[in-house]
Formats: structure tokens, sequence, C-alpha cells
């Protein structure tokens, strides 16, 4: 304790020469707030915060820090404290004991001007570990394909963790407004999925705010708020609680979320390159509040959530501009070589107009009109040049809205209603212009936007809006927005433009040089190779000669071993004269040559790639032997087959076995003609390894070795459905449940898994809940089709809500993890009791246990 003077110098704050303390009551009803400065604390609290640090009502207290918190608790936050890096950082800790033999509390540390403020909470035990249960949720996340499901699954995931009735994925336009692109809520409630909402619902300075704090809890609307006391610092300055968690909001927003029947609220902030794209906006009926620990998990949530949907949407535009870059490398090639004055450009709009994704194209080059596609007229395109030339950017322009910047344009919205304008030149200006059509949609909002201005009790201004019904219009006269990477692509060009084409520099000489010099010598490659290939067809055209019968015979031959070469050289030059598909060449060779019968050629073996040298030579020895087994042997009748095995052995060589069986008898050749020397010879000579041919009367074997150096794997691919799994593909199983199901289970992995499987069964809707006080509500909201009700929720069991359905005749199975120990009551009658882990096998019996 310090002495009365020093005592009385720290409370009155208006003649304190220390750093500026503050104390918090509880500004929500569930914590309370102190600011400290060095080692000293001050405390003015409420009734309700003041009892939860041991002091009486309202006291005012100028003490030492280390008499209000436990020396341990000191340490644990200054070590915190010393680790936030950064203006807005956050810091949390669980589970700490403030004061000797007092409770555990959930602290949140960050600094605020010259504080120190500690966020203090009760904790809850809850046995929860936030990391592993995101890992989990994210794994579930990565799994999804496309926008549209990745956006539900986390939804479904938001709302497993955290209980709500409703969570959304709400997504601002560029104009500030948002609207509602997925949703999961109990099935009950009235959808919000796909409805808009103005930008005046949330204003700039709240946006704002959520790119700083990444999380807002209202536990309460209905909650009185607890004032900061003192109000100010000695300076007249109110302490900054822009990153506190247990700040109250503006009476205006709790007054909206009243008028939507909201009566608490959670929400996640989603960034995009450090800007806020949306929010994960939680809604429930009653007042809910949950640990601060699971608002942890669902801060670091969308958090993940933020960063795989920035890196998903940052592969897709990679993917765009590179294919954009590729296709203005080649026309920048094509340019250079054909000169390099602007007008050159007119021949090339339509590669140009590749480049960047739109509808039509024009440019204007020396008071010269060309367009291509969907564009105004030459005459509108000329006064469109001139407002271009007066808007005096150097840089690119874009609109998706013209009439709404250069209102003559609103006369042509249907061929042009938004524009791309990249000057290519200096002033006055040419310009290369690319356009979009309108497109016209409806919008369908949750009330009128166009709400005016009316006298509330907050005074005359906006007041919260007090109908949600939809309110529908139809947009005219706007494209598709340009993108960022149009953006990025069009500047791309506008700068080739003027610095590699229009100021005629060296290095466009010299690039026209180097292609000039490639193409040389991809031509010289091209003749090397024609030649080898006339030579490997004059050599089979002079083998096949004396060995046929007749011309039509010769004929024949010659077409099917020409044709192989050709299947062949198709696979190589599809990858640029790569390597070839081992199982792809068989299979290939087998459905050209046998048709119908190539479903008796069986193949076993992990695939490989060939080098083009080998892929050709074993491709002929391949038409050899499915020719010769065509017409002579296994595959000349019904009953035969022929398998095809490889492996890699010791050396990495490639050891091939062909075997032959249930065919004709199988006799030696008597003579030997070029097919049996292709076979025998071609890999040994060719590729220097071995080919082994023996005619065994129950068919003919084959041993082929091709040395490592032309072999390399194969990619994996994906495995092919087995003959049970197609079956299941195409006979699905039949609908058991209808409408909506409830699944009682308080751990979040199981109920999500037991969703899936409903789903899979028929459920309509799922509905979850971990508590009996959930399930009885949802219960009385909507009564399910079915219910799956987890035995043992922890510190209660699932048979209250067992009796409740069972009173409303809804059938319900149970699942429990302690096996027969279990005893169903007597008074619920025939029960199915499922024994945990269970799949849709056992969900299927326990369906059908329930019908009898």
């Amino acid at each position: 304790m310090t002495d009365p003077e020093q005592r009385a110098e720290l409370v009155d704050l208006t003649s304190c020469d220390r750093e500026p303390i503050h104390i918090l009551g509880a500004v929500q009803p569930f914590g309370f707030l102190i600011a400290v400065s060095s080692d000293w604390i001050v405390v003015r609290a409420s009734a309700n915060a003041a009892a939860w640090l041991g002091h009486g009502d309202g006291d005012l207290l100028g003490l030492p820090l280390s008499e209000i918190l436990d020396v341990e608790a000191i340490h644990l936050i200054r070590g915190h404290l010393q680790a936030l890096r950064g203006p807005d950082a956050i810091d949390r800790i669980f589970g700490t004991v403030l004061q000797a033999g007092g409770a555990a509390f959930d602290l949140a540390l960050h600094i605020s001007g010259g504080s120190i403020v500690i966020e203090a909470e009760r904790s809850v035990s809850e046995h929860l570990s936030a990391g592993n249960l995101v890992r989990s949720m994210v794994g579930r996340l990565q799994q999804t394909t496309g926008f549209d499901p990745f956006c539900r699954e986390a939804v479904r995931q938001m709302r497993a963790l955290t209980g709500f009735d409703r969570v959304m994925v709400y997504r601002f336009d560029p104009d500030g407004s948002g609207v509602v692109i997925a949703e999961s809520a109990r099935s009950s409630l009235e959808p919000y999925l796909g409805l808009h909402y103005p930008a005046s619902d949330i204003p700039k300075q709240a946006r704002a705010l959520y790119e700083r704090n990444w999380l807002r809890i209202i536990a309460d609307v209905d909650a009185e708020p607890v004032p900061v006391l003192p109000p100010r610092d000695p300076e007249g300055r109110p302490l900054d609680l822009s990153m506190s968690s247990l700040r109250t909001v503006s009476p205006i927003h709790l007054e909206y979320l009243r008028n939507m029947g909201v009566a608490a609220s959670l929400s996640v902030s989603i960034l995009r390159g450090g800007k806020l794209w949306g929010l994960f906006a939680c809604h429930h009926t009653e007042p809910r509040h949950i640990s601060l620990e699971r608002r942890t998990g669902a801060e670091l949530f969308g958090q993940m959530f933020s960063l795989i949907l920035e890196s998903r949407e940052r592969e897709a535009e990679t993917a765009y501009e590179a294919s954009s870059r590729a296709l203005h490398d080649r026309l920048m090639g094509a340019l250079a070589s054909g000169g390099t004055s602007l007008e050159n450009i007119t021949g090339f709009l339509d590669d140009i107009a590749a480049i960047v994704t739109c509808d039509g194209i024009g440019v204007w080059v020396n008071g010269e009109v060309t367009l291509r596609g969907a564009t105004p007229t030459a005459e509108e395109f000329t006064g469109l040049v001139r407002f271009l030339n007066r808007t005096a950017t150097s840089r690119a322009f874009a609109t998706h809205e013209i009439g709404a910047v250069y209102p003559p344009a609103a006369d042509y919205t249907e061929r042009a209603a938004g524009l791309l304008a990249v000057p290519i030149s200096r002033a006055p200006r040419d310009f290369l212009v690319f356009f979009r059509r309108e497109i016209a949609r409806t919008v369908t909002w949750a009330g009128n936007p166009e709400k005016p201005a009316t006298l509330g009790p907050n005074g005359l201004r906006l007041t919260p809006r007090k109908s949600f019904e939809a309110w529908t219009e139809v947009v005219r006269g706007q494209s598709t927005p340009w993108s960022a990477a149009d953006l990025r692509i069009a500047e791309a060009l506008r700068i080739t433009l003027l610095e590699v084409i229009l100021r005629l520099t060296d290095s466009a000489e010299k690039e026209r040089k180097t292609a000039q010099e490639r193409q040389e010598l991809l031509i010289a490659e091209l003749n090397h190779r024609v030649r080898n290939i006339l030579n490997l067809i004059r050599g089979i055209v002079a083998q096949s000669r004396s060995r046929t019968d007749s011309i039509e015979d010769f004929a024949g031959v010659i077409g099917d071993r020409i044709q192989a070469l050709a299947r062949a050289h198709d696979q190589i030059t599809t990858t640029n004269w790569g390597p070839g598909s081992l199982r792809d060449l068989i299979t290939l060779e087998a459905g050209a040559y046998l048709g119908e019968r190539a479903d008796r050629l069986n193949l076993d073996g992990v695939d490989v790639l060939l080098e083009p040298q080998a892929f050709s030579t074993l491709a002929l020895v391949i038409h050899e032997l499915m020719t010769n087994s065509a017409k002579y042997g296994a595959l000349s009748v019904e009953s035969g087959r022929v398998d095809v095995t490889w492996r890699r052995d010791a050396s990495e060589c490639l050891v091939i076995h062909w075997r032959e069986d249930d065919g004709p008898p199988v006799k030696p050749p008597t003579r030997r003609g070029f097919g049996t020397t292709l076979i025998e010879r071609s890999i040994p000579y060719e590729l220097e390894g071995e080919a082994e041919i023996s005619y065994e009367l129950t068919g003919v074997r084959g041993r082929f070795a091709v040395p490592a150096r032309y072999v390399r794997p194969a990619p994996v691919a994906p495995p092919i459905p087995t003959h049970r799994a197609r079956e299941r593909a195409a006979k699905p199983d039949a609908a058991l449940l209808t409408g909506s199901v409830l699944v009682v289970e308080d751990n979040m992995i199981i109920a999500l898994e037991a969703e899936e499987l409903l789903g899979t069964l028929g459920a309509k809707a799922v509905d979850m809940a971990a508590s009996v006080h959930d399930a009885l509500r949802q219960i009385e909201a909507g009564r399910p089709s079915f219910a799956l009700l987890d035995v043992n929720l922890g510190s209660e069991t699932s048979l209250p809500v067992a009796r409740r359905l069972s009173a409303l005749g809804v059938p319900f199975a149970f699942a429990t993890g302690y096996g027969e120990s279990f005893r169903i009551p007597p008074e619920l009658g025939a029960v199915p009791l499922m024994k945990k882990p269970y799949t849709a096998d056992t969900l299927r019996q326990a369906l059908a246990v329930g019908r009898a």
C-alpha cells in the first residue's frame, strides 16, 4: 500500500502528471476492461466489475498494480505484452487467475495510445483446442472446388463452431452495398441468400474499423452499456476502444438488429489484400455469448478463409493474366516482324480482343476508326474519343457504366455499356478501346434502399430501417465490371505499345532478328525430322513389297503401319515432341485397330512416359503384335484375351510382357515377314534394348525391355472407379429421409460428418444442436422429420430431447460411444441404438428399424 498523499495524487486524475489511466466497468455484460499505466492502477468500476475484482460498489482506488492483480498474472501479462507487434496487435491469454484464490479469466491485451488495455471475462471450461478445431475446419474447406461450394462450406463450418442460428457470407460490392452469397441457417428461418443491402446499412467508418479489428460480438442487443470512467483523460482525450472486444456499439446499429429480429450477433471480417472484402455475419434469435477462446477460433477461421480466398482468386487471376500474356507476346512478335508503324495495329484487332475479355474493340489512329464486334458506330466512337482526350489521363481508363461519365453513351448501352480505354500515343492521343455489352439484371434488396431521412429517436438523420421485405429493381446501362487483372493487362499492353512499337527501339529490331534465327532453326529441325520419317516410310515400303500376295494386301499393310506411326506422332506432338504415355499408346492402338474388341485387352502396370524415339519404335512393335493377334491369335476369336503387363526392374529398365490366352492353337511362322522382323529387332537395334518372342501352343508370349534412359515416371492419374463404385454412382441410394433432420451432437466434427451422411440419405436440411436447450428450442421452432441424438452431451444427456420427440411422434435414433452399456429407458420404446463410429449403412439400418 502507498501513503495517503501518494494515493490521493493518483486518484485525482485532473491534477495527475502521470500517464492517463482508465478503468471501465462491464462494457458488455460478460466482462470488464482495465487500462493501466506503468505499475499503477486506478479502479473506478461499476458494481458488477468491482464485485468481480473483489471491491465495493463503485470504489475509487489508487493502488499499486501488484495489490490488485496476482504477481504471477502480472508476470504473464507483461510477457505477452512484450510479444505485441504493430499498432493494432492483440494478444490473448486463457484461463488466467487474476487474484490469488479467485476465478479464472480469459484476457485480451492491446495498446491504446499510451495505455495498456486489459479486457477480462470469465473463463468457460469447454476443453476446446481452437488450433486443432480450425485445422480440421480448414481441411474441409480446402477439399471444395469452385467458389460457391467454397463459401457454402465456410458458413456451414462457422455455424457449427459458433452455434448461431444463421451464418452468412456477406460480400461488399465496389459501391459499398453488399449481398449475401452463402448462408447456413436453421430450417425454420426465412432465407436471406441473394438479398442485397444498401451501403448505408454498414457505413464507411464501420467498414474501416472491420479492416482493423477482425471480430465483433454483440451478446445481447438489449444489454445496458456501462460508461467509461473517467470519460476523458486530463488532456480531454477519450480512450480509443477501436481494438476492444468488449466495447458496446452504436445504438443505431442495435436498433437495426432489433428491427431484423436479431437478439445477438457475431461478425468476423474477410479481408483480401488488407482491404475489407466481406464479413461472416452470424445472427441468433435470442441472447448468445460464446467464450473468448471459441471467438478466437472463429477469428482464426476467418483469417484462414481470407487467405485461401485470396489465394484462389489470385490463382484464377494469374491463369487469366498468363493466358493474356501469351497472346500478348505472340501479338508483339507478329507486330515486330511486320514493321513497327502504329497503323499495323488495325490488322491485329481480333488478336488484341482476345487479350482482355470483351465484346467489342475499337482503335483510333491518326483520325482513322476501325471497329470489331459490339461497339458504338464510327460517329459515336469519334465523340467518345474526344471525351477520352478531355479526361487528360496517361493511363488506362475503365468504367462499367459509360453513361454515368459520358451521358451521350446512354443511347447505345445495348452495344457498349462499359469501356476500357488504353492510350497508345502522346496528346492528342490515339486510343485502343475495349467494350462490354450491357448486362441488365434484377437486384433483390432487403427493403427499399432509397429510404428517406426521417425524424427518429436519434435526431433528424437516417434511422435504422424497419422493413426488410424483398424489394426488386432492374439495373440497366451497366456492363460486367473491369477487374484489377483487366487493368493490369491493359496497362502492360499500353507500356508495350509505347515502348516497343511506337518508339522503334533497337530492341525491336534485335527481337525480329532473333525470331528469324529461331524460325530458321525450327525449319532446319523440321526438315531433319521429315527426312527421317521419309526414310522410315521408304524402308517400310521396301520391306513390305515382297511379303504380300496382292496389291490390296500391300496397300493395307502399308496403310496400317503408317497409320500406327501417325498415331504415335500425334501423341508426341501434343506435348511439343515430349515423352508420351505407354498406357495411352497401347489403349489408342487397341481402340483404333480392334474397335469393340478392345475391351478384351487387359493392362496392368503403373503408367510411364517414353521418350519420342522409344515411343515411335514401340508404336510399331505394339501395332504388329495387335495386328497378328487380331488376324491369327487370341483376339481373332470371341473367347480370346491378351494381357499386357509392365514393370521397372532393378536397373530401372522397362520390362513389358505380352501374353495371349484362350485363342486358337499357335504354330510358329513358316517364314519371317517384315512384321516379325519389326517385333524382334526394332527395340534391340533402335534402342539397344531386348526383345523375345515365343509361339507356344496356348498363345504367343513376348518379353521386351526398354533401357531406363528412355523411360520416366508419369504424373499420377486419378483412380478409375471400380465396377462396384460405378454401379453405386449409376444407382444412388433411394431417399430414406424427407424434410429437415435434427442432429444433437456436442462434437462439431462428428456433427458435420452426420450432416453429410444424412444428406446422402435424402435429408433436405440438417439442423445441428450441441445442447439440450438448443435442441428443444429448435424442435419448438420447427418439428423435424427425424432426429439423431448423441447420448452423452458433456455435462448432460439427450434423454430430455428424446422424451420430447417421443411425445411429438418424431422418429429418432441414439448414437453412443458407450457400446452396450447404455440402456434405453423403457418408456421410450424400441429406439435404434448405433455405436460410434457409424456409417451411412448403419444409419440406413437405423432408419429401417425406426420405420418397422
